[in-house]
C-alpha cells in the first residue's frame, strides 16, 4: 500500500533518526524471502561493513546509498514497515530483517504479510533507470506528460499505476488525482486535451503534496495498515475525496461515489463529476480529422 507520500515519511523518519551516516555491522534475515536474490549469508556479506551515505526516495522505493557505490533498495509492497526496536528486545513475530548497526541500534522490516524486499544493487542508477518521471519534480511539466502518456489507448487507472510511466503514484492517489482533475478512471489516454493534461498534472501533484502533508495515509488500525517509522499514523485518510468512500456523496457535487474494477484494481470515482462518453468523444476526434 505505501505509495510516494508514505515512502517519503518513511524516509524523512529514517534520516531524523540519524541513519545517514551510520554503519551496517550485520544483516540478520529471518526470511529468505525478503532478501531478493541473495541467500542471507550473501546478504550479510554483501551489507555487513558499509557505511550508509544517503537516504533517498526513488518512486516507491527506499534507497539506501552505501559510501562509494551500491546500496540497498527497499520496497515496503502491501504491509512493510520500517522502525527500530532496542537492543534487549526479541524481534516481533512478522519481523523478516534485521540491520544491526555499529552504534548499537537495531532497524527491522516488519512485514506481515511477507511481501516487502530488500536487494543489493551495485549501481543505483542502473538499477532504477526503468521507472518513469519523479511528478514532483520541476521537470513533471504538462508538455512531460503529454509526451509521455498522449499516445497511448490505455485507460487512465491502470497507465497512471504503471511505475514506468510516473514514479510513485498507487490505487489511492491515483484515485485521488482523477477525481480532482474530473477525469474518468477508464478514459484512454489519446482522448485528453490540452486542458484535460494541465488539469491531470496539477491534480496528481495536488493529491500527492496533501499527502504529504499529512504524513501518509493510514487506513484502519490493524498491523498491516501504514506506520511511520516512529509509530505514527497518517492523517490524510481525513482528507480522501473519493478512495473507500463508495456509497458516500461526492464532497463535490454530492452523487452518490461509485466503485468499479479498472484495470483489475478496486477504482473509486464520482460519476457526475468524472464523466466518460467514449462513443461521443472518439466520434469528434474522427469528425476533426481531415479527409483523406
Amino acid at each position: 500500500m505505501p505509495e510516494l507520500p508514505e515512502v517519503q515519511t518513511v524516509v524523512e523518519g529514517l534520516i531524523e533518526n540519524n541513519l545517514p551516516g551510520t554503519v551496517i555491522a550485520a544483516a540478520e534475515v529471518l526470511n529468505p524471502r525478503t532478501v531478493e536474490g541473495f541467500t542471507p549469508e550473501e546478504f550479510n556479506q554483501a551489507v555487513a561493513g558499509q557505511r550508509i551515505a544517503r537516504i533517498y526516495r526513488r518512486a516507491k522505493f527506499i534507497v539506501l546509498a552505501f559510501e562509494g557505490q551500491g546500496g540497498v533498495l527497499i520496497h515496503l509492497r502491501m504491509t512493510g514497515r520500517l522502525h527500530f526496536i532496542d537492543p534487549a528486545s526479541r524481534p516481533e513475530p512478522h519481523v523478516r530483517l534485521l540491520l544491526r548497526l555499529a552504534d548499537g541500534r537495531i532497524l527491522v522490516l516488519h512485514d506481515t504479510r511477507r511481501f516487502a524486499r530488500a536487494k543489493v544493487v551495485a549501481d543505483l542508477e542502473a538499477a532504477l533507470a526503468y521507472l518513469g518521471p519523479e511528478p514532483l519534480e520541476p521537470s513533471f511539466t504538462v508538455a512531460a506528460l503529454r509526451r509521455t502518456i498522449g499516445k497511448t489507448r490505455r485507460q487512465l487507472k491502470p497507465l497512471l499505476l504503471d511505475q514506468t510511466v510516473v514514479a510513485g503514484l498507487g490505487n489511492i492517489y491515483v484515485d485521488e488525482a482523477l477525481w480532482e482533475a474530473g477525469l474518468h478512471p477508464e478514459r484512454p489516454a489519446d482522448t485528453l486535451s490540452d486542458d484535460d493534461y494541465k488539469r491531470l498534472r496539477n491534480a496528481i501533484r495536488v493529491a500527492l503534496r496533501r499527502g504529504l502533508k499529512a504524513k501518509g495515509t493510514t487506513l484502519g488500525r490493524g498491523l498491516t495498515n501504514f506506520y511511520s517509522v516512529g509509530g505514527r499514523r497518517g492523517d490524510n485518510d481525513a482528507n480522501l475525496r473519493v478512495f473507500r468512500r463508495d456509497g458516500l456523496p461526492c464532497p463535490r457535487c454530492h452523487t452518490t461515489i461509485l466503485r468499479s474494477v479498472v484495470g483489475q484494481r478496486g477504482t473509486h470515482f464520482c460519476p457526475a463529476c468524472q464523466p466518460w462518453r467514449g462513443d461521443s468523444v472518439a466520434a469528434a476526434k474522427r469528425d476533426t480529422k481531415p479527409n483523406s
